[in-house]
């Protein structure tokens, strides 16, 4: 066991470490789970949920919007990115079924910026292929105007 004191020593480092950058509860339980004792960790990760600074549902919306607005990504890409931030594949999923319209809508949109910038240097089937190959559904890069 572990005194008050203790708690709240530790609770502050990962309360700094959070704060700086939204982060998921696997970036917490990673970065800290070699210098806080297993259960004390949990218990800290435990409050911070019910007190709303550790939310991935909160994590998953906030990452997709900050994406639509700086990148250019196929659905298919951000949810790499997602799991690779060790967020719950159901809670993602649940994301996409219930903004589907609109996460096709910026799929469409982003893979006709990416169409624009290089309509150039390549034919439109080559870059079709291109964006196939970073994910994008079929159905969202037919480019007739």
């Amino acid at each position: 066991m572990y005194s008050a004191q203790e708690f709240d020593k530790e609770k502050t480092k990962v309360m700094k470490f959070i704060v700086f950058k939204k982060r998921t509860e696997q970036e917490v339980r990673n970065k800290f789970i070699n210098s806080i004792e297993e259960n004390m960790l949990e218990d800290i990760i435990e409050y911070l949920k019910e007190a709303n600074y550790l939310d991935d549902k909160e994590y998953i919306e906030k990452a997709i919007n900050n994406f639509r607005v700086l990148k250019n990504l196929s659905l298919k890409e951000i949810k790499y990115k997602l799991l690779a931030k060790g967020l719950n594949k159901n809670d993602i999923e649940d994301y996409f079924y219930e903004n589907k319209d609109d996460l096709n809508e910026y799929e469409k949109q982003s893979a006709r910026n990416i169409y624009n910038k290089k309509k150039k240097e390549m034919d439109e089937e080559e870059i079709k292929q291109y964006l196939l190959k970073k994910g994008y559904n079929y159905d969202n890069i037919n480019f007739k105007e």
